[in-house]
């Protein structure tokens, strides 16, 4: 990805980045619990470092903007944050969640993250018709 481009054309607000790899773990965590509900398996969702690895590769992908900061400070946190995430997926990877605390956060989760990049498409939409 070229630095300071967005897949969506423009960058996420702050907030909205930081809530990206908590967003992701939950609800790759709620889909994993469902699908052991289903299958009747015998395995629990565990917050991996694999699947920390992920969220931080994600969080690294988007580009964010937050207001009035110069670059050497967005650049500093483009790097730290998704650093942060990697590492606490070293600390705390192998911890087990139960299922239904799996699927009552890990749901809502994936319900956000899906309003979350349809707003970013229709965004892109409206920029690219202006054109």
């Amino acid at each position: 990805m070229l630095p300071g481009v967005a897949l969506s054309g423009r960058p996420l607000r702050l907030r909205a980045w930081l809530a990206i790899p908590i967003l992701f773990a939950t609800a790759v965590l709620g889909l994993v619990a469902v699908l052991r509900l289903l299958i009747d398996a015998q395995w629990q969702a565990t917050l991996s470092t694999a699947l920390c690895g992920a969220a931080a590769g994600v969080t690294a992908l988007i580009d964010v903007h937050p207001e009035n900061w110069p670059n050497c400070r967005r650049r500093c946190l483009r790097i730290a944050y998704p650093t942060a995430i990697f590492v606490a997926g070293l600390l705390f990877g192998g911890f087990t969640i139960p299922t239904w605390l799996a699927i009552a956060i890990g749901l809502p989760a994936l319900i956000t993250l899906v309003i979350m990049c349809r707003q970013a498409d229709e965004v892109a939409d409206v920029e690219v018709s202006r054109r």
